[in-house]
């Protein structure tokens, strides 16, 4: 066992100790792996000729562009504090700091999952719902891991006894995407409950990207507590506007698993850049309040374009929404008005009519009202110039 998973054996000397379910799935080499010391695990203030640096900086001006000749501290302390903090406000219990990991977006604590726990070459399994977020399958297929596909219903629902019926012993991930991408659908917090207490070959994962467009209590954070094969991913890159910095989040209260994904990333994952600019954010309660507003605006235009959409008559269904974009479906030839609007109008949504359930269907994100205007706009003189 990894010293980083040894357990207190208080009360249990002599006694073998039941194997956690990290200890029983994780792969073997990860569990023995003895992660990479950064320097910055040892000392990170005083006279720092530890790390093969530059000590006379880079070539740029202000004070904080200089500190950047210096490698970033590998766990993110503060970062991970705050977070947790807002976080513990907005649901019904206390998130800890010690239960997040920080990846660059999400797309790093997807990919980590998938090598901590599933051996290559078709050992191991992940279970997906799809339609759904295309990453999980692009990470599967690198990581040579088999794919088990169990579709959501034609409302997007999730089909729990047919996952369960699924589920083999080589499936160690279940990976369930609410709000859903494309579907705009959140998963009720009663179904992500039902599928960790009945699911204990593996993790159960919650992708959570969208989250903070959904009505309060939605969030499988407020499961993170009860359930040690819970992991919820979230990011920076949506509600708070800041996909440019790749910032992402991994939460559960299993540690074990929390310990082996900073165990396995990279030792510097997460850039000072991204890292300070993520804790001003954080940190400041106007741009927390500026959050919260676009929040507001963004939940005010989806229910303008959602009317917008109902209102026309080639559009044959508008896809209720919890996310920040809308599914919607036209009569025919949704491939080619999609085209027409980006090649002609410049306005570029994402046809979806490749994947199940959604046949003729489109996503659009919610924009400003100027963009939604022009979409609108757009969309209907591509109908027309469709029908000339």
């Amino acid at each position: 066992m990894s010293p980083s998973l040894e357990k207190p054996t208080s009360g249990t000397e002599g006694k073998a100790l039941p194997l956690s379910l990290v200890e029983r799935i994780a792969r073997p080499n990860i569990l023995s792996l003895v992660p990479y010391r950064c320097a910055r695990d040892d000392y990170s203030v005083g006279v720092l000729l530890d790390a093969n640096e530059n000590s006379f900086g880079p070539p740029l001006s202000s004070p904080d562009q200089q500190k950047l000749s210096r490698y970033p501290c590998p766990h993110q302390h503060p970062l991970k504090q705050k977070f947790a903090s807002l976080r513990s406000l907005q649901t019904s219990c206390v998130i800890k700091e010690e239960f997040i990991f920080c990846g660059v977006g999400s797309d790093e604590a997807i990919d980590l999952l998938m090598r901590i726990f599933c051996t290559p070459s078709t050992q191991d399994s992940i279970l997906i719902t799809p339609p759904t977020y295309g990453m999980y399958s692009v990470c599967a297929k690198i990581n040579d891991v088999e794919i088990i596909k169990v579709p959501l219903t034609p409302d997007f629902d999730v089909q729990t006894e047919e996952i369960l019926a699924s589920v083999t012993p080589s499936v160690k991930l279940l990976f369930i995407c609410s709000p859903g991408n494309p579907t705009s659908k959140a998963i009720p917090v009663e179904v992500i409950s039902d599928l960790c207490q009945r699911f204990s070959n593996g993790f159960v994962v919650v992708d959570e990207a969208y989250i903070d467009f959904c009505m309060p209590g939605q969030s499988a954070l407020n499961l993170v507590p009860s359930y040690q094969n819970l992991v919820v991913l979230q990011t920076m890159s949506k509600a708070f506007g800041l996909a440019g910095i790749r910032l992402g989040f991994a939460i559960s209260s299993n540690t074990h698993l929390i310990q082996l994904m900073n165990n396995v990333k990279a030792p510097y994952n997460i850039n000072q850049l991204t890292s300070d600019l993520a804790l001003s954010v954080l940190s400041s309660e106007s741009s927390l309040d500026t959050m919260r507003t676009h929040l507001s605006q963004i939940l005010s235009e989806r229910l303008f374009l959602e009317k917008s959409l109902a209102a026309l008559p080639f559009v044959t269904k508008v896809y209720p929404s919890d996310a920040n974009f809308i599914l919607f479906r036209l009569e025919h030839s949704a491939h080619e008005a999609y085209k027409i609007m980006a090649d002609t109008g410049a306005v570029v949504t994402r046809f979806r009519g490749n994947e199940i359930h959604c046949e003729e269907c489109i996503r659009v994100t919610v924009g400003t009202p100027e963009e939604n205007k022009a979409f609108l706009e757009q969309l209907t003189y591509a109908w027309n110039k469709i029908h000339q």
